[in-house]
């Protein structure tokens, strides 16, 4: 049963709420995490180009730039002892005319004046001896040797089993419909709810400026920024070794074409301001876009081998930068004492996750008296995937537990011992995109057509969920709507279609 009382509620488990769950993880205090969505990453984390930017393209003196170049530094070492991968892969930001140099040499003295390292102007002829594939009409292009790539989602996850691990509550559905300030506490208030704590943390994305306006007299508007995407097989050879961006303009760092951390390209995102938060839709007219910009860059772009597409939404605040800190700092009214946010973080927040989070965390250690622990607990897993084991480590994997040598995911080469263990995770999936996401079944070339009903059949199994309420992505995404014994006796099974 879930105790309804908490000393800290955190609003949102995206990447930036995962990682200020883990930080506050490590004192003595109790802390839930309430998710509207049905499981962890469900909002902008899950769908984001998976880039550590370097920090060159934030306004010296911005809250972006100061996060984003922290929290690249933190990067490193915050995936070795999470146990995700992390890769320094660089990236080019390509002028395609002599008019685009000077943007790339004020994007050089925006790097410098951040801090960032590793940077350097370069020419051609050097373009395309490191990148053949790029438009041989590139001018010049700035070289960032300190933007890496990760699983955004993949980090979430980490964080939050990490977190978990070390005391920390995840619920899922609940979304936050009111927030009310009480004598010495807050009331949240969800669709089925009631929670009350001593101290509250907005990191809401999408709807951070909602949950900050119910409590604030410092009223803040946010736009919804939707970015499409194209994700191409990674059966094909990867024609580009690094993050290819275009020249930015003022909805963004623009279309680029970049690798991911399991071998795929990934090209996009769009820049469509709409009015739904939830508004995930893509559409023909955005993915032509896509394709007409990014070949600009890549004239040889082929979309043959695309797999899925998908968007996100950033949250884009009218303030143009990021809103972290204590609510009492931006009221004319201090009248919400402990109560903090992070919210406006749309890119670089994945970057600046990690440096957000403490922040938030040194902030609240300030106001309030809790004891770091003794015993931090360290949550360790499987780090390498059956798919990128050797052959003798498979033999190893199969001889210490038999369901390694079960093949679900053909695919993506993911076993039933990996799936079972995705499930088994402190905050672990319960639906089919949840297990998709932790494991990669169902991310390759067939979507999960010959896998999802294995998967489906193993969630039961773990859960004790019957089959038929399993869903793809939570609420009433059900695969099934009953059975066939209920069809043959001629029953009504419920009106899911």
């Amino acid at each position: 049963m879930n105790d309804l009382t908490s000393d800290i509620i955190i609003i949102g488990a995206g990447i930036t709420g995962c990682a200020v769950a883990r930080e506050l993880s490590r004192y003595d205090a109790s802390v839930t995490v309430l998710e509207a969505g049905s499981d962890v990453a469900e909002g902008a984390t899950k769908a984001n180009s998976g880039i550590i930017h370097a920090g060159f393209d934030a306004l010296p003196g911005s809250r972006k730039a100061y996060h984003n170049v922290r929290g690249a530094a933190l990067y490193p070492k915050l995936c070795e002892d999470l146990g995700v991968g992390y890769r320094r892969c660089g990236a080019l930001v390509i002028a395609l005319s002599e008019d685009e140099r000077r943007t790339i040499e004020e994007l050089y003295e925006r790097g410098i004046a951040n801090g960032v390292e590793g940077m350097r102007i370069i020419e051609r002829d050097e373009i395309l001896k490191l990148e053949p594939g790029i438009n041989p009409e590139v001018v010049c292009a700035l070289h960032a040797t300190t933007s890496a790539i990760v699983s955004p989602y993949e980090v979430a996850f980490a964080l939050a089993d990490d977190a978990a691990y070390n005391g920390v509550q995840f619920l899922t559905d609940q979304r936050v419909v009111s927030v009310k300030r009480d004598t010495d506490h807050y009331t949240v208030t969800t669709t089925d709810s009631e929670y009350t704590c001593k101290i509250l943390i907005n990191c809401a994305g999408s709807f951070g400026a909602d949950i900050h306006n119910q409590i604030s007299d410092n009223k803040l508007s946010m736009v919804h920024r939707r970015g499409q995407y194209y994700l191409l097989d990674r059966a094909e050879k990867l024609q580009f070794g690094r993050t290819i961006f275009q020249c930015p303009s003022k909805m963004g760092k623009g279309v680029l074409i970049s690798p991911t951390l399991h071998g795929n390209l990934i090209i996009g995102p769009t820049a469509e301001d709409i009015d739904d938060p939830e508004d995930t839709a893509t559409t023909a007219d955005g993915l032509a876009d896509i394709i007409a910009k990014a070949r600009r860059t890549w004239p040889q772009l082929s979309v043959r081998t695309n797999i899925t597409n998908f968007s996100g939404i950033r949250a884009h605040l009218t303030t143009g930068d990021f809103v972290i800190g204590r609510l009492d700092d931006v009221r004319e009214a201090s009248d919400a004492p402990k109560a903090y946010e992070a919210i406006g973080i749309e890119s670089p927040g994945l970057s600046a996750a990690p440096s957000i989070a403490k922040e938030i965390c040194q902030l609240v250690l300030k106001d309030a008296a809790l004891t770091e622990k003794k015993d931090i607990k360290k949550y360790t897993r499987q780090g390498k995937s059956f798919h990128d084991m050797s052959a003798e480590e498979r033999a190893e994997a199969v001889k210490r537990d038999p369901r390694y040598g079960n093949i679900i995911c053909r695919c993506e080469t993911v076993t039933e011992a990996e799936i079972r263990d995705a499930i088994r995770r402190p905050v672990g999936a319960r639906s089919i995109d949840a297990v998709k996401r932790r494991t990669r079944a169902g991310m390759g070339r067939c979507q999960g057509g010959f896998c999802s009903p294995r998967v489906a059949a193993i969630i039961s199994e773990e859960t004790g969920i019957p089959l038929t309420e399993v869903t793809k992505n939570g609420g009433r995404s059900y695969l099934l709507t009953g059975t066939v014994e209920e069809y043959l006796k001629g029953g009504e099974s419920d009106d899911r279609s």
